[in-house]
């Protein structure tokens, strides 16, 4: 029986798309203000915390995020373009809004969470799930009784939050996603499984 993983896995902090309610994706966006805060919160909140190695998105807002706690920890970020986001295709850069005025049949099945619907020229949710859980499970597979810290998006989350919980792809969410809150997996010889979901304590200050 080997030794599981330890994960801390975090969305990205704030960038300004995501306060717009605007679909990001895969589009390369920056933090604002609010997420530059978030990322300095994040590194404080773990700078005790034992983290052997740091794999974020090859996305720039996760990047930026992971950038503090690595130079605290003097750790190299590792990028894993497997961490991405789901792909949205032509909704990406619009408001959702936008997305339900443009395309109002794909939104509603965006929005109930047809599994097999992927927007033109993006991912559909079974897609998109199979290469998070196999990016998880890689990384684990690699690095057996590591403590690692995954910068991530939040659709990466829920995709991670349903395998650990083995809630069906196109149940509603009841689970958080907060923008820079700590989460904690363990991934063993059963697979990922739930420690704690959703701690963003550290950003109240």
């Amino acid at each position: 029986m080997k030794e599981p993983a330890r994960i801390l896995a975090v969305r990205h902090g704030q960038t300004a798309w995501n306060a717009e309610m605007r679909m990001q994706g895969q589009l390369d966006t920056a933090l604002d203000d609010t997420g530059l805060r978030q990322a300095e919160q994040l590194a404080d909140a773990l700078r005790d915390e034992s983290i052997d190695l740091i794999v974020a998105s090859d996305l720039q807002r996760t990047l930026r995020t992971a950038a503090p706690l690595a130079h605290v920890k003097g750790i190299d970020v590792i990028l894993e373009r497997g961490l991405r986001e789901r792909s949205f295709g032509v909704f990406e850069g619009h408001t959702y809004d936008d997305i339900h005025r443009l395309w109002p049949d794909g939104a509603a099945r965006w929005r109930g969470r047809e599994v097999d619907f992927a927007p033109p020229g993006g991912e559909s949710l079974l897609t998109f799930h199979a290469r998070c859980v196999d990016t998880a499970t890689r990384l684990c597979s690699a690095y057996p009784g590591h403590a690692m810290l995954w910068v991530t998006h939040g659709g990466v989350l829920d995709c991670l939050y349903r395998a650990a919980t083995r809630i069906d792809l196109g149940a509603p969410r009841t689970w958080s996603l907060a923008n820079a809150a700590i989460n904690r997996l363990l991934h063993g010889d059963q697979g990922l499984m739930l420690v704690g979901w959703g701690d963003v304590r550290h950003l109240s200050a």
